[in-house]
């Protein structure tokens, strides 16, 4: 891994978080959008490959680099949408990137979907102790697939790294001169 800032921490251990099914059969996302049982769930949710629900608990750091790197797109690109927490759907169902931007033309292609059937141009994860770093690449895998451009990883120090369909890049093509650590104000 090649962060665009020195030396990640060695904090990539946890829980893949909490797996559940309702009911015995594989959950839609359709029916996790209207369930009342999850509306208010303070977790991110989304669905493995076999329709199981997956919720990772998120920190108030972990919010705050989410939140910081949303704003920082939204300053540093003319058009587009920045979003929080889009459902994408991937070779293995429904995962949701920390953050996504979207290009007016992808935004115009989901804008009314119920998930995304292509990924936004670019993903952000924000690595969490829930999560590993496997699990990371992973889902930058089924985001690359799935159409995303640039996937970003951003450690709980604020680093982020870069990601193409070639592997790790220096710097986002997509956002030039965006910068490699994120502050927290």
């Amino acid at each position: 891994m090649k962060w665009c800032a020195p030396a990640p921490p060695a904090y990539c251990a946890g829980s893949a978080g909490c797996r559940f099914k309702l009911g015995e059969t594989a959950v839609e996302w359709a029916d996790v959008c209207v369930d009342p049982n999850l509306k208010d769930l303070p977790y991110k949710v989304e669905l493995d490959q076999w329709g199981q629900i997956v919720m990772s608990p998120a920190s108030v750091h972990h919010i705050l680099l989410q939140n910081a790197i949303a704003d920082l797109l939204k300053a540093r690109t003319a058009n587009g949408k920045t979003l929080l927490e889009l459902p994408v759907q991937t070779a293995e169902n429904v995962k949701v990137p920390d953050v996504a931007w979207l290009s007016p033309q992808r935004y115009e292609l989901i804008k009314n979907s119920p998930v995304c059937p292509i990924a936004p141009e670019i993903c952000v994860e924000v690595l969490s102790p829930s999560n590993t770093l496997a699990q990371m690449m992973h889902k930058k895998a089924l985001f690359l697939a799935a159409g995303a451009i640039e996937f970003w990883l951003c450690d709980d120090q604020g680093r982020l790294a870069f990601y193409d369909a070639s592997g790790t890049i220096g710097h986002s093509s997509l956002v030039p001169g965006m910068q490699c650590v994120i502050e927290i104000d």
